[in-house]
């Protein structure tokens, strides 16, 4: 377990630089799977889950080669089947195995799939996936370690219809029916720029993928697809973390590669905060002007709607904010786990089983914490904190270099999941800190 001791009160001020995004690049590896021929990936981060899906597809036998600026070659031209104990000592609390089941299939007819992990934020089932492939004609075989999936007769197109717009169902139904054969219409489909990314990615490979604008998706299946080039998306969640933490900590942070398309919703409520951020060419400045910071309402939810990666460093700097804010978590009704040591910090923040937005959402009724009341501002102090999750991780670090004092930050290997260079963009930003293994 690794360890950050903080000393916090003073204001990040720099530049860091993206690559390309978490949600898109892991899932790009995957769609390589599916090529009769090499594939070439730029601006791939050097992060943990980068690092795990290049290790099952290693097993798989892909071959890899990670340069030092980014890019990334993937040859699928070996592919085999890989044992059902080395995919699950590979894949770590990753959920990524659950993408190779549609490539796996095409490529040798079956697929393995251990126990999955991830970020404990909520209920992320697995039975969408698997629902979407026995659509697709997979048998589904529950064993005491896993499950095997096989397609005797082959993968054919579906219509299917998700009940909520999942974004790791829409690329499992994109991974699978590319390849299908027949038409496959997926309605109630995420949209969010790494899907259609993907779907670039996989145009290019040769399949045929239309988006209507009332979330359908329609992919006519062909027989064989080839390798790509393809320069990653920048990671929009690691570009507005940053912004929250130039807010948070009243400093001035310039994030390159980050574009406005992307984060319009963000640079809106960014603004209506009191943060002052310009864009150019090159990427977005966002800083603290100074005053009062303004209470928001905010409500996440799937795109265009308000990220919900985004919800948890913004919460760090609403602490600070003059007056009441109320953030209503609709995507995840777990998510506010990580607001247990802001209120140790000093924060007032209560958290309510109600919805506390504009409109009833789908935890309403369920009983599960999903709305927080944020009173401030109240100063931050420094506290003994361990890191829940991601995005939880990296908020707790963005309220420890706030708060005045001291802070030790625990099971700070988690942040690596999603954000390359953490520790020297740290550095670059001028925090003071040092750190520390096997504590």
């Amino acid at each position: 377990m690794s360890k950050i001791t903080v000393s916090g009160g003073k204001p990040l001020k720099g530049r860091v630089d993206l690559k390309g995004a978490k949600n898109l690049v892991t899932k790009a590896m995957v769609a390589a799977l599916l090529g009769d021929g090499p594939s070439e990936l730029r601006d791939v981060p050097f992060i943990s889950d980068v690092e795990i899906v290049s290790r099952l597809l290693q097993l798989h036998g892909v071959q890899i080669n990670h340069a030092e600026d980014g890019t990334m070659s993937l040859d699928p031209s070996n592919v085999k089947s890989a044992r059902m104990v080395d995919i699950d000592a590979h894949a770590g609390s990753s959920r990524i195995p659950i993408l190779f089941c549609g490539p796996l299939l095409h490529q040798l007819g079956e697929a393995f799939i251990p126990g999955l992990g991830g970020c404990h934020i909520g209920d992320r089932p697995i039975d969408y996936h698997f629902e979407v492939l026995r659509n697709f004609g997979a048998v589904i075989e529950e064993l005491p370690n896993g499950t095997r999936l096989s397609a005797p007769k082959g993968l054919k197109g579906a219509k299917i219809s998700l009940p909520y717009p999942s974004v790791g169902a829409t690329e499992q139904v994109l991974l699978t029916a590319t390849r299908a054969e027949g038409l496959t219409e997926l309605s109630g489909a995420a949209i969010e720029p790494e899907i259609m990314d993907l779907i670039a990615i996989l145009q290019k490979m040769g399949a045929i993928i239309s988006v209507d604008t009332d979330r359908v998706i329609r992919i006519e299946g062909v027989k064989r697809l080839g390798g790509y080039s393809h320069r990653a998306l920048f990671d929009r969640n690691e570009a507005a973390s940053w912004a929250a933490a130039a807010l948070a900590t009243k400093g001035d942070i310039f994030v390159g590669g980050a574009r406005q398309q992307e984060l319009t919703t963000f640079l809106n409520v960014f603004r209506k905060v009191g943060g002052a951020f310009d864009i150019s060419d090159e990427g977005i400045r966002f800083w603290h002007p100074g005053g009062d910071l303004n209470p928001v309402v905010i409500e996440t939810d799937v795109h265009p709607g308000f990220m919900t990666d985004w919800q948890q460093p913004l919460v760090v700097a609403l602490t600070q904010a003059k007056g009441l804010s109320i953030v209503h978590e609709t995507v995840y009704e777990n998510r506010f786990g990580f607001t247990d040591a802001l209120v140790e910090m000093g924060a007032q923040i209560q958290i309510y089983r109600e919805c506390l937005g504009g409109t009833p959402c789908r935890f309403g009724q369920r009983n599960f914490n999903h709305s927080a009341v944020i009173s401030g501002p109240t100063p931050l102090k420094g506290a003994d904190i361990r890191v829940p999750d991601l995005r939880g991780g990296f908020s707790h670090m963005v309220a420890a270099l706030a708060a005045e004092g001291v802070s030790n930050v625990t099971n700070v290997q988690l942040i690596s999941r999603g954000y390359e260079h953490f520790l020297q963009k740290l550095t670059d930003l001028g925090a003071d800190f040092t750190y520390s293994e096997n504590e």
